[in-house]
């Protein structure tokens, strides 16, 4: 993975947060030389701010911070990062205080990619043939997508979006480097839809509590995962509402 990362002028400093969700830690990012940029500072533990102050010293300095969104576990160390970086200016779609960035937008050398679905504010960030996913894709497994007007068919396109960039490495926030991109996001495309698929057959055969959906179309999901299941069922709800495809009684999971 050295040379990988070393080829596009990265560097990884992965948190202390394993986890069923954060899988072995939150990975950032540091991008570039003279000065360098962070991805995602992660969650605020002194050992992992410590850690980025230190790779980022070696680096020249750190010249600004990008958000791909606003979990804690991405971006809960942003500020404190960036009082102990000399006031280096946070981008984010959504973080107080921030400067506002959308798609298309500069941090440095990255360009902000919106991608929508795990979280409503979600970026990506190009470099190169590099794409930084935050949550959008992870080194191994899939994301729970978060219920929001459009959520899920926002990112379904925006997973055919970074197709058609065809990047050569994905660089997640959490998990290794994905270098079979396009059979990844073939494969997280082809995932979600065998999950609608299996929810319109229970649909089909009459099941409408959020139980008997989960129990139907997500029993492969481990007890540990089925709240995170559930949020990704309101959003495939949400989508078979929005076309016209769900029928009438169906329990609705709460979702705040």
């Amino acid at each position: 993975m050295s040379d990988l990362l070393a080829a596009h002028d990265v560097a990884l400093v992965r948190a202390g947060n394993p986890g069923l969700l954060t899988l072995s830690g939150t990975n950032t990012w540091l991008v570039g030389h003279d000065p360098c940029w962070v991805i995602d500072p992660g969650p605020l533990l002194e050992e992992h701010v410590a850690a980025v102050l230190a790779a980022g010293r070696q680096r020249g300095g750190i010249a600004g911070i990008a958000l791909t969104h606003h979990h804690g576990d991405h971006a809960d160390a942003a500020d404190e990062l960036a009082r102990r970086a000399g006031g280096a200016p946070v981008s984010a779609a959504r973080h107080a205080g921030a400067q506002p960035i959308g798609e298309g937008g500069a941090v440095g050398p990255l360009r902000a990619i919106a991608l929508p679905g795990h979280a409503p504010d979600h970026l990506c960030f190009a470099l190169g043939t590099a794409c930084f996913t935050g949550d959008a894709v992870l080194g191994e497994g899939s994301v729970f997508i978060a219920p929001d007007p459009g959520a899920l068919r926002g990112y379904l396109a925006g997973l055919e979006r970074l197709r058609e960039r065809g990047f050569a490495v994905l660089l997640p926030g959490h998990g290794p480097p994905v270098t079979d991109v396009d059979a990844r996001l073939a494969g997280y495309l082809a995932h979600r839809r065998d999950r609608e698929r299996r929810l319109l057959a229970a649909l089909d055969a009459g099941a409408r509590s959020t139980d008997a959906l989960l129990d139907a179309a997500w029993d492969d999901v481990p007890d540990q995962l089925r709240l995170a299941a559930t949020v990704t069922l309101a959003a495939h709800l949400d989508k078979l509402e929005e076309e016209g495809r769900l029928p009438d009684g169906v329990q609705r999971p709460r979702w705040d």
